[in-house]
């Protein structure tokens, strides 16, 4: 047998498969727009821009600006979210591909929060998608399941389910491009309502300028606050749960961005005094709820992919969370209230860097929304803000009205401070002036502990003594500089020394 003759001898069953030529698929173009620009999931700068693909006829339902699809992109597949939809393209018929596949029929990023993303990828020098990576989480195919299983519905916030509802998401509205309208869409209870009139009027007593606040709330035009709370515990939790409850009676959307989840579970007992309940499962079935909690660092993939498809459906009207609350895709005029906006937990590690206060100022302005910052101490963006009306304004900052309590009831509130320093100790013919507790303070601290506990707080670890005299109870002095003698805490027998200049005091 020749060489070329030869065949390879496979045993009986085992012989080589041969594989047949697949026919190219067949696509038809979209009747209508069949051209998607596309922002892709790709992080390289001079690729921030968006690409076109032929959207085809059996998908034209499906993809809507807003969706996931699966894409070809050079020789690999990735991830991507339909912009805006076409008739023409820039790019050569021959060289755009077709979608491959519509990975959810879901709006996951509607038409306002496009609008956003470019608004801040703007702002801070980056491309739509570095944005789109901190804002939309992971998809969980599982969560979009449980969606389309529960029975569509909406029910008032606040308020109890209706009898013949199994619960789950709201249903979409008409707009196919996943938008609602804004104002009042949705019913409030009565009770959020009673609430919000009873704060208003305790805020009206210890506030100035409150009413200011209430019109931007209730109004349609975006006003931007600094809010100074009154000392005290629990202060700064009545004040935003007010501030979300009147922004529910107007119809509008709330968000509220805390530093950590500690922040998160001590606001939502206030939440609750309002009567609005936490987005959590349901008895029926499904996932119900007015407030939804919203965080990327220890929530799970899927309860956090439940909860930013709730929000963009339109389910839950009340967003609070850590740093990836800012990008909740809500709709309308919204509030978005910031607390303590200094906080580092607010700053993304990651390139464009956006900061929490900047985006959550910047869409408040693009929504027509209010946007409050509120802290124990003004941060020097919050005090530049509030210079005047004549303040320059930038993407991310700009004039902002200020919140701040009234005389009486603030020196009612702040504590009261007594620096029990010599000069005072004097004053008072204290005896033990250069103790290290001096009598007026144990003889105030024993009077305290009748009634409660007592904090002590000491300001730094290794603290030495300074010396002073037995009889008169004068501090000892150098004799070169004049400045307080010491014995070191861990040199009990060595010669006291100057904090000043260092002499030795020997034979003082």
């Amino acid at each position: 047998m020749t060489t070329s003759g030869a065949e390879q001898l496979t045993l009986a069953g085992l012989a080589p498969r041969k594989r047949r030529k697949r026919a190219p698929a067949e696509h038809t173009p979209a009747e209508q727009h069949p051209i998607a620009q596309v922002v892709l999931n790709v992080q390289a700068l001079h690729l921030g821009q968006t690409f076109d693909y032929f959207i085809d006829e059996k998908d034209s339902e499906a993809a809507q600006p807003g969706v996931l699809v699966r894409v070809r992109f050079g020789g690999q597949r990735v991830s991507g979210v339909i912009w805006a939809r076409t008739d023409t393209s820039d790019t050569p018929r021959s060289s755009i591909r077709y979608i491959e596949r519509v990975l959810s029929p879901d709006v996951l990023v509607p038409a306002s929060m496009r609008e956003d993303i470019g608004l801040v990828a703007k702002a801070y020098g980056g491309t739509r998608a570095n944005i789109l990576r901190f804002a939309v989480p992971p998809r969980v195919a599982k969560v979009e399941t449980e969606q389309r299983l529960a029975a569509s519905f909406r029910r008032p916030v606040g308020g109890s389910l209706p009898d013949n509802t199994q619960g789950g998401f709201a249903g979409r509205g008409t707009n196919p491009d996943g938008a609602k309208p804004a104002g009042s869409t949705f019913a409030v209870a009565s009770t959020v309502s009673e609430g919000a009139a009873q704060g208003y009027r305790r805020l009206t007593a210890n506030y100035a300028d409150v009413n200011v606040l209430h019109d931007a709330l209730t109004g349609q035009r975006f006003q931007s606050f600094v809010f100074d709370s009154l000392p005290g515990a629990q202060e700064w939790q009545r004040n935003m749960a007010w501030m979300v409850a009147t922004a529910l009676s107007a119809g509008k959307a709330a968000v509220v961005e805390l530093p950590t989840m500690r922040e998160v579970e001590d606001l939502m007992p206030m939440l609750r005094n309002y009567g609005l309940k936490p987005f959590a499962p349901a008895p029926a079935g499904g996932w119900v709820g007015d407030v939804a909690v919203l965080n990327a660092e220890t929530m799970p993939a899927a309860d956090r992919y439940r909860t930013y498809l709730a929000v963009a459906l339109g389910q839950v009207k009340v967003v609070i969370g850590t740093r990836a609350v800012m990008y909740a895709p809500v709709e309308g005029p919204a509030l978005f209230a910031i607390l303590e906006d200094a906080a580092y937990q607010n700053m993304d590690g990651m390139m464009p860097y956006p900061q929490a206060r900047g985006v959550m100022r910047l869409r408040a302005k693009s929504h027509g929304g209010v946007f409050v910052a509120m802290a124990n101490a003004r941060t020097p963006q919050s005090q530049w803000e509030n210079t005047g009306p004549g303040t320059v304004e930038t993407p991310v900052s700009g004039y902002s009205t200020a919140i701040h309590p009234l005389a009486s009831p603030l020196k009612d509130a702040t504590p009261w401070v007594r620096w029990l320093n010599r000069d005072e100790l004097a004053r008072l013919a204290d005896p033990s002036i250069g103790a290290r507790v001096p009598h007026t303070a144990v003889r105030v601290l024993s009077k305290a502990l009748e009634s409660g506990p007592v904090l002590l707080s000491i300001p730094q670890d290794n603290v030495s003594e300074t010396l002073s005299c037995a009889k008169c109870h004068r501090q000892v002095r150098c004799a070169k500089c004049s400045g307080p003698l010491q014995l070191p805490a861990d040199r009990r027998d060595s010669t006291p020394r100057c904090r000043w200049c260092g002499a030795a005091a020997i034979n003082w």
